[in-house]
């Protein structure tokens, strides 16, 4: 008898990625890999990897937990996802981050840019509408997580300093300012008068390469040297940041484990986070088929490229397990130790919240603080978190901090081509629109955006 040549696993929604219709989709294994199959009746078959480890993806499954919605929902749910966002109340997560676009303006014009931002596209908000933004966050969620301040680029927005001084009087846990760091590498004043808005602020400063003839290709700059002034003087300051990395296969996904190396020498890095490209926006020297990367890949490549992680070190985050990984480790006396492995997921899935900032979770910090305090023992650490510290039964660490924590992030926000509703409405990362619609990272980007409005009324009319 005839056998398919994959092994069916799962049925999920897609879009088709030529006219972002919803079409059915198989998850499918097939030679070690995971496919997403799909038909559209206008433009035919496609089939997308999703995945290059069979035993990760289906590990994801494990780590899902009852969700966190938000206090208040901005739509009605009449379309059907995703030609409802707004939040609707068929959306399944509250906001972990939130962006707030202060202006459509950059100092760039990146051949990479998810809102096809440039110095002359669109305008600056003004403080009245992005306190409005701010206020919603507010009213949805009452104590944000995190709140990270966007473009275009922000630091080139008039009133940037106060809009700072609004969010830091609204009751957000963890503000963040997402930055090419221009600005930054300009003056030292400016980096100080940043550093006046700690704690629980921190820079997202976007870090994609350590050579400039990469650079030039997702930038369309040379900015190495920017980079290297802007992280000078975020040190000097001792500023908690972020390095952001968008990935191509085949550009920059050779220089994943360089990056994590040269964050974990410098005193202000707190982590990296890991972007493969969205579809979306403003993608000029991108090949579907040849840069396309997928969230096991990136692991995989995390693994291969650095002699910190192991498997257990990078787990999925249950508030949108298809979409984020992370891992931690700690920083202390000039070593480095990975913590994600002595965490039991069961932790994570029942005294956590849903968050993708484990740091700001009280339960979660608790644990690592008791377990690398010094007077943990190996016993203690074995009731606390299930695993054994055979390797570091004591470690002095009176003044354990933020500052010795480092987290590697992976996120992937899907586009039309691995669109999972299944995964979209378990999204967590949101931007707050003109609108004042707090809508999914990944549907914003596809439908939400000026230039998209009328793409999505016509489909929303057809159904």
């Amino acid at each position: 008898m005839p056998t398919r040549k994959y092994t069916y696993y799962d049925f999920t929604l897609s879009l088709c990625p030529t006219c972002l219709k919803r079409v059915d989709a198989k998850i499918v294994f097939e030679d070690d890999n995971v496919f997403m199959l799909k038909r559209c009746k206008e433009h035919g078959n496609s089939k997308v990897l999703i995945a290059d480890d069979v035993e990760y993806y289906k590990n994801i499954r494990n780590y899902n937990k009852p969700s966190e919605t938000p206090y208040k929902f901005n739509t009605k749910t009449d379309f059907g996802c995703p030609y409802d966002c707004g939040l609707c109340p068929d959306h399944e997560q509250h906001s972990c981050l939130t962006v707030i676009e202060i202006t459509d303006r950059c100092n760039l014009s990146c051949p990479t840019c998810y809102a096809s931002s440039s110095p002359t596209y669109g305008r600056h908000r003004s403080l009245e509408e992005v306190k409005k933004m701010l206020d919603t966050i507010v009213e949805n969620e009452k104590e944000p997580d995190v709140v990270q301040i966007s473009g275009g680029e922000p630091t080139i927005h008039p009133q940037f300093f106060e809009i700072l001084d609004y969010a830091k009087s609204l009751p957000i846990k963890h503000l963040m300012v997402n930055s090419n760091g221009i600005e930054i590498a300009k003056s030292i004043e400016f980096t100080k008068r940043l550093a006046t808005y700690a704690p629980n602020f921190e820079i997202y400063l976007q870090f994609d390469s350590f050579d400039d003839e990469k650079l030039k290709v997702l930038r369309g700059a040379e900015l190495s040297s920017i980079r290297e002034k802007a992280i000078e003087n975020l040190n000097k300051v001792n500023l908690s940041t972020t390095l952001v990395v968008t990935l191509q296969k085949g550009l920059n996904d050779n220089e994943i484990g360089e990056i994590i190396n040269y964050g974990l020498k410098q005193k202000c890095i707190r982590g990296v986070t890991l972007q493969p490209t969205q579809i979306a926006g403003r993608n000029e020297n991108f090949d579907v088929d040849l840069n396309r990367i997928t969230l096991t890949e990136v692991r995989r490549k995390i693994l291969e490229q650095t002699t910190i992680f192991n498997e257990d070190d990078i787990i999925p985050v249950p508030c949108n397990p298809d979409a984020l990984a992370m891992g931690y480790a700690l920083k202390l006396g000039g070593k480095v130790t990975p913590l994600t492995r002595l965490i039991n997921p069961a932790d994570l899935l029942n005294n956590s919240g849903n968050t993708i900032v484990y740091e700001r979770d009280k339960a979660i910090r608790s644990q690592l603080s008791e377990v690398f305090s010094s007077g943990t023992s190996v016993e203690k650490a074995s009731k606390k978190l299930h695993s054994l510290l055979c390797c570091l039964p004591f470690v002095k660490a009176p003044d354990l901090g933020y500052n010795n924590l480092f987290r590697v992030i992976i996120m992937h926000f899907m586009d039309a081509h691995n669109f999972d509703v299944r995964a979209v409405k378990k999204s967590c990362v949101h931007i707050v629109n003109k609108d004042n619609k707090i809508i999914p990272f990944e549907t914003m980007n596809l439908f939400y955006r000026d230039d998209k409005l009328a793409r999505l009324k016509k489909l929303q009319e057809e159904g």
